[in-house]
């Protein structure tokens, strides 16, 4: 997920790139973008650990593109809110859409997949919230593919709502699905454990 999951992105890493010796990734980014990215370092630097940081800073240009990408094209973003709290939004979204595609419901539907596709962005952006092990560009390498399956496709269940075809933006509802369990899968672990109850670790 978040796409989205996770996509889901990941705010501190746009300012490494803008701060970081990776010029290449940045170089494309417009003069506003770039100051607006120094203003979300400021912001956000102090919500990541040194080690994150460190595993930030060896991110590869591309990596670190990609990421800057996601964070300018979130432009909601919370000072209180966790990943958890930003993932039961996008789950009410989530339930919206199926709602209003069993009841027929086109304007329903587009508006909560568009809120789903652009959906807010946590505390600190969302590398704080991943497994440290998957800060890395392996780990992180799947991250284009989950934007596209949830986000991409969110977009256009609600282009297919907008239309009145519910046919076929059912058949996208089914799509963001697989791509929110495969995020899951890949980034959560085991649902319902955290390091905060970790009797409930198998």
């Amino acid at each position: 997920m978040k796409s989205s999951c996770l996509a889901l992105g990941a705010s501190a890493l746009m300012m490494l790139a803008l701060s970081g010796p990776a010029r290449s990734a940045d170089a494309a980014a417009p003069k506003p973008d770039a100051q607006r990215g120094a203003e979300l370092m400021q912001q956000q630097m102090s919500q990541m650990s040194p080690e994150l940081v460190e595993r930030a800073k060896a991110l590869s240009p591309e990596t670190r593109q990609f990421l800057m990408h996601v964070v300018l094209r979130h432009e909601r973003r919370s000072d209180t809110l966790t990943l958890v709290q930003v993932m039961q939004e996008i789950l009410a979204e989530y339930q919206t859409v199926g709602a209003a595609i069993a009841t027929d419901n086109g304007p329903m539907a587009a508006d909560a997949a568009r809120r789903l596709a652009l959906h807010r962005l946590p505390r600190g952006g969302m590398l704080p919230y991943l497994p440290l092990e998957k800060v890395t560009d392996a780990g992180l390498a799947v991250l284009p593919a989950m934007e596209m399956a949830v986000e991409g496709n969110a977009t256009r269940l609600a282009e297919a709502a907008d239309k009145g075809d519910m046919v076929g933006a059912a058949s996208y509802y089914g799509a963001v699905t697989s791509g929110c369990v495969a995020c899951h899968a890949h980034f959560r672990g085991q649902p319902g454990a955290s390091a905060y109850v970790p009797r409930l670790r198998k």
